[in-house]
């Protein structure tokens, strides 16, 4: 797996590069989705216990490969929606 290209990152929010062929979420197929990778790179940085929280902004299609940007918590998350 190609290491996570992550273009800036803060308490609140990260933005990766989404690799293309690598879903943005989990989906029927069961491969590797953008989620996960960044789910385990938070929990290997920061050594973090348990569950990682991360809100999606948007979805971008598989075989896409563009900068997509990830909420770190549920405050910054529910700012995206209003």
């Amino acid at each position: 797996m190609e290491r996570l290209k992550v273009i800036y990152e803060d308490n609140h929010l990260i933005v990766v590069e989404k690799m293309p062929n690598v879903p943005s979420q989990e989906d029927k197929t069961e491969d590797i989705d953008m989620l996960k990778i960044i789910k385990d790179y938070i929990k290997e940085k920061y050594k973090k216990p348990g569950n990682v929280y991360l809100g999606l902004v948007h979805r971008l299609d598989r075989p896409v490969r563009r900068s997509n940007g990830i909420c770190k918590n549920i405050k910054s998350s529910s700012k995206t929606k209003q």
